[in-house]
């Protein structure tokens, strides 16, 4: 076990020494020649070895309570995937689409339906407003960035809380800025920073719609929402139920999917809204879409009946994975002291988010890269990659072997110690 580094109320001599013996175990690091990653959320091979059994489900029997899935279908999905996606966002099966492999796609459509069409009619389309902008809570998940930049967006950002966005600042920009046409996050195990957004969070996220403008859009990815690292695990409030208390149904859009549950390159997705939503958005999509893979739909309705199945899944991922992020917090907590950041303590998600001491981020993914460490680029959770403090990294340990992200853990810990001992002395 390290002894944690500790540097508050040192003397400059006494900082040039621990300085200089950082600088030796850094060097030593150096010369393993040593190529690792920790930039990408993906699953490991030992995960998707869980959803081999995809391959075969089907057995032959490709019936189902929709017409038959190996011909042409409509965009809406079959009834059996279309329930699991009900009971995962915690929605009526009525207000569920279900599409391919990506809810990224369906994200995408979201936005560029509302960017080009309107939800109140062509005067009410997005694009009429040339700084229209979607607020982000901050530090956030970059996919979200580029949609947005993709499609001529702009962005303004707001603080995360440990219960989710800061929803003072979120309200006071709804309020005041008739351009804010859209709040968007991810509200469990939030990326990076692994939050669960309160149930006081929810409830003002839904009651959003009755201060904004009518063009105002809430868009909620569920990319985590079953990927537990602890039982039992924190609940997230139902976020339809609230929008009904409010009656805001129409301005909230939710998503999620299968990529990290079963295969990532071949899973399903789900988008939800209110009917009347889902039925313009329908609409919209059939231009570029005949159907999604509705045998594939098929097959995930087989391998999960229902949320159990679905549970009893997601901890033999917990089993994969958590000893990863474990080996991540101890390594952190026993070289690094407060002296050199914060991090969080994530209860499920894919992500560790790791706070350096401001303007030290850029220096400490270049150290880690000269150390054959790969880590994700400083401001990638910002967007236009403009982190304003330069101190956001985060930290995929979920894809390497063990063994690698134990190495890597270390490169990364004394990379800071040595990029915070160099701003020092």
């Amino acid at each position: 076990m390290t002894t944690q580094l500790q540097i508050s109320n040192q003397s400059p001599e006494t900082l040039k020494n621990i300085q200089a013996q950082v600088q030796q175990r850094y060097q030593q690091l150096k010369s393993e020649g040593l190529s690792l990653d920790l930039t990408r959320g993906k699953p490991a091979s030992d995960q998707l070895d869980l959803s081999n059994q995809l391959d075969g489900i089907l057995e032959g029997d490709y019936s189902s309570a929709g017409p038959d899935v190996r011909n042409y279908g409509d965009v809406w999905g079959i009834p059996e995937a279309r329930r699991l996606g009900a009971e995962i966002m915690g929605t009526k099966s009525e207000e569920i689409l279900t599409g391919g492999n990506a809810s990224l796609t369906l994200m995408f459509f979201a936005v560029q339906y509302h960017m080009n069409k309107g939800w109140n009619g062509p005067e009410s389309a997005w694009s009429k407003n040339p700084n229209a902008k979607m607020i982000f809570p901050v530090p956030g998940y970059d996919r979200h960035f580029t949609i947005c930049e993709t499609l001529g967006l702009d962005m303004v950002t707001v603080p995360m809380t440990k219960d989710g966005p800061d929803m003072d600042a979120v309200e006071e920009l709804v309020r005041t800025d008739p351009d804010v046409i859209g709040l968007w996050g991810v509200p469990k195990y939030s990326n990076p920073t692994g939050c669960v957004y309160s149930e006081e969070v929810v409830e003002r996220i839904a009651a959003l719609g009755t201060i904004a403008n009518p063009n105002f859009k809430v868009l909620m990815d569920n990319a985590y929402a079953v990927h537990d690292l602890v039982y039992p695990a924190p609940p997230l409030a139902n976020m339809m139920d609230a929008a009904r208390r409010h009656g805001t149904e129409s301005s909230l859009w939710l998503f999620a999917s299968t990529s990290k549950v079963t295969f990532s390159g071949g899973g399903i997705s789900w988008v939800a809204s209110s009917t009347e939503n889902l039925a313009h958005y329908a609409k919209y999509i059939v231009a570029a879409v005949i159907g999604f893979d509705r045998v594939n739909q098929l097959r995930h309705a087989r391998m999960f009946p229902d949320m159990d199945a679905v549970t009893a899944h997601m901890k033999k991922h917990k089993d994969l994975i958590k000893p990863k992020f474990d080996v991540v917090l101890e390594t952190l907590g026993n070289e690094l002291s407060q002296d050199f950041g914060t991090w969080n303590e994530p209860e499920g998600g894919y992500f560790v988010s790791f706070d350096a001491k401001p303007g030290l981020a850029s220096i400490i993914i270049a150290l880690a890269a000269d150390a054959g460490v790969k880590l994700t680029p400083a401001g990638s959770a910002f967007p236009y990659k403009q982190d304003p403090r330069d101190c956001n990294i985060r930290l995929a340990p979920t894809a390497p072997p063990l063994a690698e992200i134990t190495k890597a853990i270390e490169v990364f810990a004394v990379c800071v110690q040595l990029a915070t001992l160099n701003s020092l002395v």
